[in-house]
């Protein structure tokens, strides 16, 4: 019976971790649940699941939740609040695995604690790789600990590598990745039209099931810029080994091409509960609940190049890892601040790639070889956003 602690339970990835984990009641305890402030969602998840610690980081929300618990059948529940709770329940000694799920920058701390206490890190954060890189990948080789990607993609490049390969390493017969895309709600969309796109259209994603961000970021293809990012790191590639293939259909999820000719690629329906059940059982393998794959029903499946003038976040993402240093970090806080103006009706579609452009503009590519220097980039490239928005307003 393995412990785990599942950072950002409310998000689409949490609940799909844990609808994995009732399937498997035999092999994991859920130890902590945390959340930002969905507090009826967390609470259901508590009834179900009676872990040890609840922790949401909104203090006003921590409040009323502790009081909603010490008034239920769960008073046994232990109810922390902030974001230092994130790594106090990340680090705890009956946890075993932590499935790093909180969106954005948020989630570095708590997940490169877990690393760092050598505890079985499951990523879903990608975020955290792109912020911290080989601060994180170091934290993960000096304490043991074991790294499994989550994203489909970066999973599906884990399966097709050779056997008992280790992220962060080279696989020498692997010379090249394609990284599958789905293209997002506007793969289609006339360029003109780009910059009148709603929120509601951007976050209507034609396949996966996610939250606003994330689904703003496909729609961009931020998401397959920090995810080039983060395959760099976790299989020790340059960016010119990593191909994007932009591939509507989302059966493939990823694949890896051999100095033999021979091509892996790992198929499957497009659902999280495929990658979160291959990294909870690994190295064995387990039911995930995900229907089989009906390859007739599939019918065919295309692929693409993806155009750099209706994705500029694509080459901006490349432009970030070729630089190095701090670039990685800055293009995500921008990003992250860009995607959260958009989502306010606050600037324009088109505007978000404008935004990290200028941002990124105003850096060099300085060290990134401490925490203290990443987040003080993260900081720096927030303020230099928020100023460009307000330039675009005036």
């Amino acid at each position: 019976m393995k412990g785990i602690c599942i950072l950002g339970a409310t998000g689409s990835i949490g609940v799909s971790t844990l609808d994995v984990v009732a399937r498997h009641p035999d092999q994991y305890k859920v130890v902590a649940l945390t959340a930002n402030g969905n507090i009826d969602v967390l609470y259901e998840q508590c009834l179900a699941h009676r872990p040890e610690y609840a922790v949401v980081v909104t203090e006003s929300k921590a409040e009323e939740f502790r009081q909603r618990i010490a008034a239920s059948p769960l008073a046994e529940i232990k109810v922390l609040a902030g974001a230092e709770a994130l790594i106090e329940v990340a680090t705890l000694d009956n946890v075993d695995a932590v499935m790093a799920a909180i969106v954005g920058a948020a989630g570095l701390l708590p997940s490169l604690a877990a690393a760092k206490a050598g505890k079985t890190v499951l990523l879903a954060n990608k975020e955290a790789l792109v912020m911290s890189g080989q601060i994180f990948m170091r934290a993960v080789s000096d304490s043991g600990a074991v790294l499994l990607p989550i994203d489909s993609e970066h999973n599906a490049i884990f399966q097709c590598m050779p056997a008992g390969y280790t992220p962060g390493h080279s696989a020498k017969q692997a010379r090249r990745i394609l990284l599958t895309a789905s293209g997002g709600p506007f793969r289609k969309t006339p360029l003109e039209l780009l910059p009148n796109m709603t929120p509601d259209q951007a976050v209507a994603h034609p396949k996966w099931d996610m939250g606003r961000k994330i689904s703003v970021d496909s729609a961009t293809m931020m998401n397959k810029g920090l995810e080039l990012i983060e395959a760099c790191l976790l299989f020790n590639m340059d960016p010119d080994q990593i191909q994007v293939v932009i591939h509507p259909q989302s059966i493939i999820h990823s694949m890896v091409d051999y100095v033999d000719g021979s091509v892996l690629a790992q198929m499957g329906n497009p659902d999280m509960r495929t990658p979160i059940a291959h990294a909870m059982a690994w190295p064995e393998r387990f039911d995930s609940g995900v229907a089989p794959l009906d390859i007739f029903e599939v019918g065919h499946m295309d692929f693409e190049k993806p155009d750099l003038q209706r994705f500029p976040c694509l080459r901006l993402a490349y432009e970030a890892i070729k630089a190095g240093g701090i670039m990685p970090t800055v293009l995500n806080a921008a990003n992250e601040i860009a995607v959260e103006a958009f989502l306010n009706e606050e600037v324009k579609f088109t505007d978000i790639a404008i935004i990290i452009e200028r941002s990124m503009a105003q850096f060099t590519p300085d060290s990134a070889d401490s925490l203290e220097l990443v987040l003080r980039a993260d900081s720096r490239a927030r303020q230099a956003a928020k100023s460009v928005i307000e330039g675009l307003a005036a």
